[in-house]
């Protein structure tokens, strides 16, 4: 009989076995998950997110009051042992103190401060830096100490100042240990007066020359001056146009408008008359300051005691404020009844960020996440820190993505920021994944940005949760 080949049969176990080898090679495939939205529950966020709330001066024995800052001055004299030569050990030692217990360093750096000496350098004095000494009466709420002011005319003095900070700037603008710089470096306690000896300070041009250092020497680390100062105000250097932010030291007792023509001073009026930029600052340059030492801790009372106080919430509202240095809620263990109100109050310094949606879907192995982000705090957040998404399987974190979301810039009342990104997922196993959201804070042992929503932590320490997918094949 001959033999008889049934081609049907052959070509289609072939192509059987074909596909079957292919099977086994390819990638799976899995299947799609249809868009869905989930509103997300807003929290209060935390009293200690970084680069806002209350500041105590450098110390590990801060323990009263949760924190994210820590503040120092130091001395120039400390930092400047020539025209171009530098010893950073000082502010080394301040910056890496700060940063071991995951803060980051507001300082300032002085020439002239109540009580203390040797603090202009010695080089500028052997080489003839007149020096003033006098018994400082504006002292309060310490009593009155003799202070030394540098002609701040001479120039000598000028090219060094200049000098420090064009140095100061290639060594540190940028730095992850630093928060923000208060400007310091002329006038009493580097606070830009001499008062009560007012025509000791700096001209109008020094402090241009100054000004003109700081703007060119730091493009990432915010400057702070002291005062608002348009076009036209006596003994001040206009500054309203100038990429700096400012810090009212006088917060809570010389902040808002009195309306009293003596009172013309305080911070509100001065921002007012240095006009509309200096007005609107806040919305692109951080505002800070100190609570004036005699409502320290007393601010924060139902009854503070003192006609004198101005009401926070208020001063808070008015001036955007992001962070304020504090000695009244560190000192020693407030009362219960202090600490929750000031809990409730400093909570609204600067930013609060609320994720109140996210939208995700699964097409042909990519995963597609949109979020809207909301600004509820006074004032924006003013780096540009990176945000990360992170897939969660049982509290671990097993794959991070990129993100392309941005935070600086987003004002309280704002439209909702809308963040959209993609990633492939069909690298990952079956199973069910949480997608979290973590900003990074740029200290390696730094504090992340938590976010104002129930489910921050929730999962893992330091992550938003925001939605669980399931891969199927």
């Amino acid at each position: 009989m001959p033999l008889t080949i049934n081609f049907m049969n052959t070509k289609t176990h072939l192509a059987l076995a074909f596909a079957l080898v292919f099977s086994f090679f390819a990638p799976s495939s899995i299947a799609d998950e249809k868009p869905e939205t989930i509103a997300l529950e807003y929290a209060p966020g935390p009293i200690n997110n970084p680069l806002k709330g209350l500041v105590p001066y450098a110390s590990d024995s801060n323990v009263h009051f949760p924190h994210a800052m820590e503040f120092q001055y130091l001395g120039l004299a400390a930092l400047m042992t020539g025209y171009d030569t530098f010893d950073w050990k000082p502010m080394e030692t301040l910056l890496n103190s700060v940063a071991s217990r995951g803060h980051q360093t507001i300082f300032r750096i002085y020439l002239e401060y109540p009580s203390k000496t040797n603090t202009i350098p010695k080089f500028l004095i052997d080489d003839g830096l007149k020096v003033h000494k006098y018994l400082n009466t504006n002292t309060q709420p310490l009593p009155p100490a003799t202070v030394e002011t540098p002609d701040y005319e001479d120039p000598n003095l000028r090219k060094a100042l200049q000098n420090f900070i064009i140095a100061l700037g290639a060594k540190y603008d940028g730095d992850p240990r630093i928060g923000f710089i208060t400007a310091g470096l002329l006038g009493t306690w580097g606070e830009w007066h001499t008062y009560p000896k007012s025509e000791l300070f700096a001209s109008k041009t020094v402090q241009s020359e100054v000004m003109d250092a700081y703007r060119n020497a730091f493009k990432v680390t915010p400057v702070l001056l002291r005062y608002p100062a348009g076009d036209d105000v006596w003994g001040k250097a206009p500054n309203a146009q100038l990429p700096f932010g400012y810090h009212d030291d006088s917060f809570a007792w010389a902040t808002l408008d009195t309306g009293k023509q003596q009172d013309d001073w305080f911070y509100m009026p001065s921002l007012k008359k240095a006009g509309p930029a200096a007005i609107d600052k806040w919305k692109r340059h951080p505002i800070g300051g100190e609570i004036r030492p005699e409502a320290w801790g007393k601010v924060f009372d139902a009854n503070p005691g003192d006609p004198r106080i101005q009401d926070f919430r208020k001063c808070v509202d008015a001036t955007h404020a992001s962070w304020l240095m504090d000695t009244g809620m560190f000192q020693r263990k407030p009362t219960e009844e202090r600490k929750r109100r000031a809990e409730l109050e400093v909570r609204r310094l600067g930013y609060e960020f609320h994720l109140s949606s996210i939208t995700h879907s699964i097409h042909k192995g990519t995963l597609s996440l949109q979020i809207e982000l909301h600004n509820r705090g006074v004032a924006p957040f003013y780096y540009d820190w990176k945000p990360t998404y992170g897939i969660l399987s049982e509290g671990k974190l097993i794959k991070t993505i990129p993100s392309t979301g941005q935070l600086s810039g987003l004002l309280p009342g704002d439209t909702p920021r809308i963040w959209r990104d993609q990633s492939e997922v069909s690298d990952l196993p079956k199973g069910t994944y949480t997608i979290a959201l973590r900003i990074s804070n740029p200290l390696s042992n730094g504090l992340p940005i938590r976010f104002a929503n129930k489910s921050q932590d929730q999962d893992l320490d330091g992550w938003v949760s925001l939605a669980t997918f399931a891969l199927r094949p």
